[in-house]
């Protein structure tokens, strides 16, 4: 069983940065992908970014490339997001999720576990 907890959520101006963290209770942390999704009101949930387990392979949707970066701390099972210059349409709730797998998953349904989420608001 894996649980997920995301914290780092919060309101930020346009142009801001958050850092959030998915603290992650799991028994070999690095053998998981680890994705960001987000799901803004009204929409479907979306693909963020994504890492493999050891950490040397990242992939991103392609609006946040460049602003946004994935990694993660394999001793503190934690992965982590830092979001830059971020704009208000980017409010949603930041989920992060796992697959046990070495290879990236860009899709929900390639996902078993989920986090709650982290209530991300950007003001204009």
């Amino acid at each position: 069983q894996v649980t997920l907890v995301e914290s780092g959520g919060g309101l930020v101006q346009a142009g801001g940065s958050l850092r959030l963290s998915c603290a992650a209770s799991v028994v070999r942390f690095s053998m998981y992908a680890m994705g960001w999704f987000r799901q803004a009101p009204g929409k479907e949930r979306r693909f963020v970014a994504a890492i493999t387990g050891a950490g040397g392979e990242t992939d991103y949707e392609d609006s946040v490339k460049g602003r946004f970066t994935i990694s993660r701390d394999n001793g503190k099972n934690t992965v982590y997001l830092q979001m830059n210059t971020l704009a208000a349409e980017e409010t949603a709730v930041y989920c992060c999720a796992a697959r046990r797998s070495f290879r990236i998953g860009t899709t929900r349904n390639e996902y078993a576990y989920w986090g709650e989420g982290t209530q991300v608001t950007v003001s204009s």
